[in-house]
């Protein structure tokens, strides 16, 4: 079995300078990290992790919690998951996904928490150790998203753009930070353009917004983009316009917003807002892992820029 013996000499350092890339990985350089984590690699070196908490007097466990429930017909948590995992296993840390119900199960030195909402404040506040959102939010806590304002501004003027006259908004039925900054973002860019606004709101179900359509589809004219909230809500849109035998793009639009999996699988795909959601989870683990190792509460939000995903749900140009 290699030791640390092996990976100093490999290396050319010290067993202190080595110790110190295992233990301290961010009191060293880039340059010393790579070439002692290279010697590790090569001799097979796998530090005692336990013994590493013990002195530490840590766990070397994240939580990530979801405060939601779990869809598995589409890979969004598994994105984000993956995107925390790799900012942790600079730092050798374990991502342990835990649900509401066994969120006080074993110990960990932080938290990743997302789907929360205004009722989960005080508990999330009262919480002893470093915690970071994924998801804006309006209660001081330190957050990652995207720019959900941005996206719907940038994706409702895409339409205007292309040609189409009048744009419905379907939003969430839900009164949570990120809904209420994707219409901020869509009644931005109406007001702008003095076009009249039009909103509607459901749940985050593809049937509600298909039936919204099919239910109205005699008041909804060509030259109609409906700007939805989710993917999911677009893939219903979508299917409601067909279903009534409306002409896609030609002369109905529909945009979603996240680009994770369901914009892909519809067909004609659908032009969405598109989040870096792996990027977006390796910014938690960072933000975590920095007010872990440097023993501060508050280390801001970050705001990703939203990038507009091109499918077959709008005119490639103005009618």
């Amino acid at each position: 079995m290699a030791t640390l013996n092996d990976v100093a000499k490999l290396a050319n350092v010290s067993k202190m300078t080595v110790s110190r890339v295992i233990n301290h990985p961010d009191k060293v350089t880039n340059d010393l990290k790579q070439l002692v984590y290279q010697a590790m690699h090569e001799v097979d070196y796998h530090p005692n992790m336990a013994a590493k908490a013990l002195v530490n007097n840590s766990t070397q466990i994240i939580k990530f919690c979801v405060l939601e429930d779990i869809d598995t017909t589409e890979p969004y948590y598994m994105n984000l998951m993956i995107g925390i995992a790799r900012a942790l296993d600079a730092q050798q840390y374990s991502l342990q996904l835990v649900t509401r119900r066994n969120f006080d199960i074993g110990n960990c030195d932080g938290y990743v928490v997302t789907g929360m909402r205004k009722k989960d404040f005080d508990w999330i506040g009262n919480l002893k150790k470093p915690v970071v959102i994924f998801g804006e939010n309006r209660f001081g806590f330190d957050y990652v998203d995207t720019n959900n304002k941005a996206g719907t501004f940038m994706i409702s003027e895409l339409a205007v753009k292309r040609g189409y006259k009048r744009l419905i908004f379907i939003g969430m039925d839900s009164h949570e930070s990120f809904e209420y900054s994707r219409e901020a973002g869509h009644l931005q860019l109406i007001q702008e353009n003095q076009m009249v606004s039009e909103i509607h709101r459901f749940d985050n179900h593809s049937h509600l917004s298909q039936q919204f359509i099919i239910e109205n589809w005699d008041d909804f004219g060509p030259d109609t983009c409906f700007i939805c909230a989710s993917d999911r809500l677009a893939l219903g849109a979508e299917r409601g316009i067909e279903s009534c035998g409306g002409l896609i793009p030609v002369d109905y639009g529909v945009t979603g917003f996240d680009g994770v999996f369901l914009n892909q699988v519809a067909f004609p795909r659908i032009t969405t807002v598109k989040q870096s959601i792996v990027e977006m989870g390796m910014a938690c683990g960072e933000k975590l892992l920095n007010k872990i190792v440097n023993h501060i509460d508050k280390d801001g939000s970050l705001m990703f820029e939203p990038k507009i995903s091109m499918g077959g749900t709008v005119r490639d140009s103005s009618k």
